[in-house]
């Protein structure tokens, strides 16, 4: 049994690491043949918001680019598209999924932000005052790009290679992590596991008002914190919510592992391990149907939080009983 569940880890990985080669190899061969330079002045979008004039308010363009030939007084921001600066903006500039295009003789007065593309000012020194920033996390433009101007996307992941290759590897991933923690606690592992079966709907309960008390009451605490706790207020929470996702998710991992062993393989075939495996691969599988996975996560949040507001935890160390 053990062999066979090395073999299949091993088919997993290389599989997965096939298909996001390919994707790569794919990506960067459409990249290399479709690379272009930065809009010119004349090939802007036909749906472009432009700004002849002065815009005294703040300037979004949502699922396009906006090309500001004017003047704006506040910000410029773009979801889904480009931002041309030709004339003058006095606050901050930001894109999400595409570029920041700054020609020679404009000005930004502010910050600029880029997720997804890059930040283009030509060769010369660009019209900005000397205390501004640029922010730029480049990576994913077109996803971010398609992501902005067709949110329905969200709920229907494609079944691309690059995406079947990260599934793949999403399932060896959360395998070593389960087996990792199922082997350092298994006896906590093992009693949520119990716990999830059994009482189901009181760990539910307890898990939407963790998970309400969370979510109201944290940003609640920010607003009149000072700064400084504030922050270590929001880390703390972040880092609890995340442990116990871990810790959840390797518990439903091995609770419904189990109960498809149950209804899948005899009696001698069954083993934790491959109850982990079961349990992984189920639900990477529901966590890629469409519209359905955003009900998985939301369920898995929830519950995760149940399991580990409802566990037991000893405060003190107890030497072993001398034989």
């Amino acid at each position: 049994m053990l062999l066979l569940i090395a073999a299949a880890l091993r088919a997993l990985a290389l599989g997965g690491l096939l298909l996001c080669v390919v994707f790569v190899a794919a990506g960067a061969q459409s990249l290399a043949e479709g690379t272009s330079a930065p809009l010119g002045r004349g090939a802007v979008e036909s749906n472009a918001l432009v700004i002849e004039g002065e815009s005294p308010a703040d300037v979004f363009g949502l699922g396009r680019s906006v090309v500001v030939r004017g003047t704006v007084k506040h910000g410029v921001v773009a979801f889904g598209g480009d931002v041309v600066v030709e004339g003058r903006v006095e606050g901050d500039v930001a894109t999400l999924g595409g570029s920041i295009i700054q020609r020679e003789g404009s000005y930004i007065g502010g910050d600029v932000w880029v997720v997804g593309g890059a930040y283009h000012h030509g060769k010369t020194a660009p019209g900005r005052r000397p205390e501004s920033a640029t922010f730029m996390f480049a990576g994913y433009e077109e996803e971010l790009r398609r992501l902005a101007r067709e949110p329905t996307t969200l709920l229907t992941p494609s079944l691309t290679p690059a995406a079947l290759g990260l599934r793949v590897l999403s399932i060896l991933f959360w395998f070593i992590i389960s087996l990792a923690l199922t082997a350092a606690t298994p006896g906590a592992i093992s009693r949520a596991a119990a716990r999830l079966q059994l009482t189901s709907l009181r760990v539910a309960v307890i898990g939407l008002v963790g998970a309400g008390v969370m979510g109201f009451g944290v940003p609640a605490l920010l607003r009149v914190l000072p700064p400084v706790v504030g922050v270590f207020v929001f880390a703390v929470a972040l880092l609890l919510l995340l442990v116990a996702y871990l810790f959840g998710r390797v518990a439903i991992h091995a609770a419904t592992g189990r109960w498809l062993q149950r209804l899948l393989l005899s009696e001698k075939h069954r083993s934790e391990s491959v109850a982990l495996l079961l349990g992984v691969a189920f639900w990477t599988v529901i966590l890629t149907l469409p519209y359905v996975w955003l009900l998985a996560v939301g369920a898995l949040v929830v519950t995760s939080l149940g399991l580990a507001l409802t566990a037991r935890y000893r405060l003190g160390w107890k030497p072993p009983a001398k034989v």
